[in-house]
């Protein structure tokens, strides 16, 4: 019996611990400093000054790239006439090797788009290493070479594809 009321004392005890007191209760909302974001700000791209010197080179390089694109452009399409001359014919034929010697002729042509867009990277390589912002103007020439160096590597595949391959 004594036991029972010893227990039922302490469970009493407990109970009354796990009753809330009277007042304002913490709430379970975030904190306003759990809401600030520690990320670092964004911050606005700095705008590149004009460079009269830079602009003559981009129009140098510009004007490369526009005369490598018109000369590849010329020689792909005698390349793929001859590729389409000789498809179906044996590797070694004569149809075969105008097709080879006009494909090898266009890997040259693209070869003058690839230099022209090293060039360009030199460029925007130097301004980054003086820590200058990127040139609006140089960027997108350098996007320009890309997608045609890119653009003229797959034309090649294209036309490749109508002759057979080396025996």
């Amino acid at each position: 019996m004594m036991q029972k009321r010893i227990f039922l004392v302490a469970l009493g005890s407990l109970l009354g611990a796990c009753a809330a007191p009277d007042g304002d209760y913490p709430s379970l909302l975030p904190r306003p400093i759990e809401q600030e974001s520690f990320a670092e700000p964004a911050r606005p791209e700095p705008e590149a000054s004009a460079d009269p010197a830079l602009e003559v080179k981009v129009a140098e390089q510009a004007a490369a790239l526009a005369s490598a694109a018109t000369a590849f452009d010329r020689a792909a399409a005698e390349a793929d006439s001859l590729s389409r001359a000789a498809r179906g014919s044996s590797a070694g034929s004569e149809s075969w090797i105008a097709a080879q010697v006009a494909l090898s002729g266009l890997d040259a042509m693209r070869s003058a788009t690839a230099e022209t867009l090293a060039d360009i990277e030199r460029l925007a390589i130097d301004r980054a290493a003086q820590g200058v912002p990127t040139y609006p103007e140089l960027q997108r020439l350098l996007e320009r070479a890309e997608l045609q160096n890119r653009t003229q590597i797959e034309r090649i595949d294209a036309i490749e594809r109508n002759v057979a391959p080396a025996a």
